[in-house]
C-alpha cells in the first residue's frame, strides 16, 4: 500500500512551503536577541489561527457532504419514478396497438362529416347563386347612376363568390366543372369593363375634376386601391389565380394619367411648328405645363396616398412628353427663328423661374434629376442647322448688300463722304453690323453656338471680299472699255479702299472673346488681295494717264527742256489730291505705290533703245535732263508726303551716275555697285544703258557683262523690284558667237 505522501503529493509540498515560509517569519522576527521575550506571545496566537482555521475547514467538509447525501437520494428517487413511467408508456403502446382496428370506422365518419360540411356550404351559398344575375341587374344600375363605391362593393362580393367557388373546383381537381361556372359567372367581364372605363374617364379628367369635383376622383383611388390590395392578397398566396388577376389597376392608372397629359398638350398641328406659330406654341406649352402641375402639388397630391407620388410622376411625365414632342418638332424643316426659339427655350426657359424654376412649384418639383430636354449631340445638331440656316440668311444679305454697291459705283454723283471728308459707302456698317448682331444673338443661347456663328461670319466675310473683288474687277472691265462709266470711278475705288480698311479694323470686334482680337491668316489675306485689287485698279488709270507723256520720253525736244516732267507732276498731283480723300495708312501707301509707278514707267521709257548720246555734250545734257526730272520728281512726292527712304526715284539718280561716268573703263566697278544696290536690274537693262551712253566699245561691254554673270545677285527679303518689270526690247544683231553672255 502507498503512502499517504505519495497519494497526496500536493499536500507535502504545500507542508513545506508552509514550514519554509515560518522559518522566513521566524528569521526575521528573532533576529535579535531582545525580541526572544515575545516568543511566547507569537506561539500563542498563531495557536489561536491554526485552530480558526481547522474549524471553518470542518464546517466546509462538512456542508459538503450533507450536499451529496442529498444528491444520492434524489437521484434515487428519479430512477424510481422514470422506471414507473417507462412502465406506463408500454402499457399505452399495447393499448394503442388492440385500438387499430375501430380507427379505420372513424376515418369513413370524418369524409362523411366532411361532405355534410361542404353540402351544407353549397346549401348556404345556393341563395346568392341564384340571384347572381340580379346583383349584376342592379350593378349596372348603380354604374349608370355613378354610385361607384357602391357598385364596386357588390362586385367584389360577386367576384368572391365565384373565385371561392373555383378555388374549391381548383383543388378538387374539377377542372371540366370551371368552364360551367366562368359562363354563369360571364357578366362580370362586362360589369368589371364597363366599372374600368367610368374609372379612366375619370382619371383622364383628373385636373378638371380636382378643382370641381374631388370627391369622384377620389372614389376613382378608392376602388383601384381595393383592386390593388385584392392583387397582391393573391399574389402573396400563390395557389389559385382567379380569371382576370392580377387587374393592375393602379399601374393602368399611371398610364392613363400620362397618356391624358400627352395627348392633351404634345400634339401640335404642323403648321404650329413653323416661323411665328413655334412661338405661340411654345408659349402656351409653358403656361399650360406651370399650371397644370400647380393644380397636381396644390390639389391632386391630396386626393391619392402618398405612395403614388403623384408629383413626381406627373413632373417626369411632361418632361418626357415634352422630349419626344420636341424631337418631333426638330424633324420639321424649321427656319432660322423656330431654331433659336427651340433651343432658347429648353436651355434657358425651360429651367427658369417663368417655367419649370416658378416660385409655386418649388422645392417639390425638381427636374435637375432627370436626363436634359435634349442631348448634348442633339443640342450640337440644332446650333449646326442653325448655323446653316443662319449663313444661307447672312449669304442673301450680303449679295443684296453687294448688288446695291454694285449699283452705287455707276451712279452719277460721288459716293458719301464720312465727317473728315474721306469717301465711304454703307457697306462696312452694314456687313458688320450684321455679322455682329447674329453672333451676339448666338450669346444668348450657348458659348459654342456663339463660337460657330461667328466661324462662320468670318468664312461668309471671306467670301464676300472675293465676289466684291470679283464686282470690282467688272466694274474696272466696263471702266476700260468706255472710261466715262462710271462717271466717278476713281471716288469709288478710293471708297473701296476705305470700306475695304474699315472692314479691317472692324473684324477684330466680332470675336466673342475680348482678349482675343487677331485676324484668321485667311481673312486677313482676302482683305489684303481686295485692297491691292483696288490699288492695281488706280494706279492703271494713273498709268493710262502717264503714258502719252511717258512716250514722248526720250526725246530731242525733251532733251532741249520741255515740261514734259512738268506736265507729269500735274497729272500725279491732281492724282495725290484724290488719294487724300483715303485715310492715313492708304493714302501712304497709294503715294508710295504712283511713285514706283512713275519710277519704273521712266526708266522704262529711258531703256528703249530710243535715243543714243552721239556726243560727250549729249550725254552731259541727258545727265542734266535726267537730274532735273528726278529732282524735281522726287521734290512732288516729298513735298506730298512721302520719305526719300520710301522712294524708288533714287534708281534714276543712281543710272545717272551711270551716264555720267566719263571713263568707260570704270563702268565694271561701278555697275557691279549698281547690282549690288538693285539686285533685280538685268543684263538686258545694263546693256540698254550701255547703248544710250554710246561711247562703250565691245570689250568694255563683254567684260561689264561677264562681271554681272560671274556675281549673281540675291534679292533681299522685303526689297521692292524695280527693273524686273521693265522689258528691254533686244536689239536685232546679225550675229554672235562668243565664249561670254551675249548682248
Amino acid at each position: 500500500a502507498s503512502s499517504p505522501d505519495e497519494e497526496w503529493p500536493e499536500a507535502e509540498k504545500a507542508e513545506k512551503l508552509a514550514r519554509g515560509a515560518a522559518l522566513k517569519w521566524a528569521s526575521g522576527v528573532f533576529y535579535r536577541p531582545e525580541k526572544l521575550e515575545g516568543l511566547g506571545h507569537y506561539r500563542r496566537r498563531e495557536m489561536q489561527r491554526n485552530s480558526s482555521i481547522q474549524s471553518r475547514l470542518k464546517s466546509t467538509v462538512q456542508s459538503y457532504l450533507e450536499g451529496i447525501s442529498a444528491g444520492l437520494e434524489q437521484l434515487q428517487s428519479a430512477a424510481q419514478e422514470v422506471q414507473s413511467v417507462c412502465q406506463d408508456l408500454g402499457a399505452a403502446r399495447w393499448a394503442l396497438l388492440d385500438s387499430a382496428d375501430h380507427f379505420q370506422g372513424l376515418q369513413q365518419m370524418r369524409e362523411l362529416m366532411e361532405e355534410h360540411v361542404q353540402l351544407a356550404s353549397v346549401v348556404q351559398v345556393l341563395p346568392q347563386i341564384f340571384s347572381v344575375h340580379e346583383v349584376f341587374s342592379h350593378i349596372l344600375k348603380l354604374l349608370h347612376g355613378q354610385h361607384l363605391l357602391e357598385a364596386h362593393v357588390e362586385l367584389m362580393m360577386v367576384e368572391q363568390l365565384r373565385d371561392d367557388i373555383l378555388s374549391q373546383l381548383h383543388l378538387r381537381g374539377l377542372s371540366s366543372a370551371q368552364a360551367t361556372v366562368l359562363s354563369y359567372f360571364s357578366g362580370l367581364q362586362d360589369l368589371n369593363e364597363s366599372l374600368a372605363k367610368q374609372l379612366w374617364d375619370i382619371v383622364g379628367s383628373s385636373l378638371r375634376l380636382v378643382r370641381e369635383d374631388p370627391v369622384l376622383f377620389v372614389t376613382a383611388v378608392r376602388i383601384i386601391e381595393r383592386e390593388e390590395k385584392i392583387d397582391d392578397t393573391l399574389l402573396l398566396e400563390a395557389t389559385f389565380l382567379p380569371p382576370g388577376r392580377p387587374k393592375g389597376w393602379r399601374q393602368k392608372f399611371y398610364q392613363v394619367l400620362q397618356d391624358t397629359i400627352t395627348g392633351a398638350r404634345f400634339h401640335a398641328a404642323r403648321m404650329d411648328a413653323e416661323g411665328p406659330g413655334l412661338a405661340k406654341h411654345l408659349a402656351a406649352l409653358q403656361k399650360d405645363i406651370v399650371s397644370e402641375l400647380c393644380v397636381v402639388k396644390d390639389l391632386m397630391v391630396q386626393c391619392v396616398p402618398a405612395h403614388y407620388n403623384i408629383l413626381s410622376v406627373c413632373t417626369a411625365t411632361y418632361h418626357q412628353a415634352l422630349t419626344s414632342h420636341l424631337q418631333e418638332i426638330l424633324r420639321e424643316d424649321l427656319d432660322k427663328q423656330g431654331l433659336f426659339l427651340l433651343l432658347e427655350w429648353v436651355l434657358h426657359v425651360y429651367h427658369s423661374p417663368e417655367m419649370m424654376g416658378h416660385p409655386d412649384l418649388l422645392p417639390e418639383v425638381d427636374v435637375s434629376a432627370l436626363d436634359p430636354l435634349m442631348s448634348s449631340e442633339l443640342v450640337d445638331q440644332t446650333e449646326r442647322r442653325y448655323v446653316t440656316k443662319v449663313k444661307a440668311s447672312v449669304f442673301e444679305w450680303m449679295q443684296r448688300t453687294l448688288e446695291v454697291e454694285f449699283k452705287e459705283w455707276f451712279r452719277e454723283e460721288e459716293p458719301e463722304t464720312d465727317h473728315q471728308g474721306f469717301f465711304q459707302s454703307a457697306l462696312p456698317s452694314i456687313v458688320i453690323q450684321m455679322l455682329n448682331e447674329n453672333i451676339q444673338v448666338a450669346s444668348l443661347i450657348t458659348d459654342s453656338l456663339q463660337q460657330k456663328i461667328y466661324n462662320m461670319a468670318l468664312e461668309e466675310l471671306e467670301a464676300f471680299l472675293g465676289r466684291l473683288r470679283e464686282s470690282l474687277v467688272q466694274c474696272g472691265k466696263e471702266h476700260q472699255q468706255d472710261r466715262a462709266v462710271p462717271k466717278y470711278y476713281i471716288s469709288h475705288l478710293l471708297a473701296v479702299l476705305n470700306n475695304n480698311l474699315a472692314l479691317s479694323n472692324s473684324v477684330s470686334s466680332l470675336h466673342p472673346d475680348t482678349a482675343c482680337r487677331e485676324v484668321p491668316v485667311s481673312l486677313q489675306a482676302a482683305l489684303d488681295r481686295m485692297q491691292k485689287k483696288a490699288t492695281q485698279l488706280l494706279l492703271e488709270e494713273l498709268l493710262l494717264d502717264l503714258q502719252p507723256l511717258c512716250l514722248q520720253l526720250p526725246s530731242r525736244k525733251w532733251l532741249s527742256g520741255s515740261q514734259l516732267v512738268g506736265s507729269m507732276c500735274e497729272v500725279i498731283d491732281k492724282y495725290a489730291k484724290d488719294f487724300s480723300r483715303v485715310r492715313k495708312p492708304l493714302f501712304t501707301l497709294l503715294l508710295a505705290e504712283s511713285e514706283l509707278l512713275v519710277a519704273n514707267q521712266y526708266l522704262r521709257a529711258l531703256l528703249q533703245r530710243k535715243m543714243v548720246c552721239k556726243s560727250r555734250e549729249e550725254r552731259s545734257q541727258l545727265c542734266y535732263r535726267l537730274l532735273q526730272d528726278a529732282t524735281q520728281l522726287r521734290e512732288l512726292f516729298c513735298g506730298l508726303g512721302l520719305e526719300r527712304s520710301q522712294q524708288s526715284l533714287e534708281a534714276v539718280f543712281a543710272l545717272r551716275e551711270l551716264i555720267c561716268l566719263k571713263d568707260p573703263a570704270l563702268l565694271s566697278l561701278e555697275v557691279l555697285g549698281f547690282a549690288n544696290k538693285y539686285p533685280d536690274v538685268g543684263d538686258e537693262h545694263i546693256s540698254a544703258l550701255l547703248d544710250i551712253r554710246g561711247d562703250v566699245s565691245k570689250e568694255v561691254r563683254h567684260v561689264v557683262l561677264e562681271m554681272m554673270a560671274q556675281h549673281p545677285q540675291d534679292l533681299p527679303e522685303g526689297y521692292r523690284p524695280i527693273f524686273s518689270t521693265i522689258l528691254v526690247p533686244v536689239p536685232e544683231l546679225p550675229f554672235c558667237l562668243r565664249k561670254g553672255k551675249c548682248a
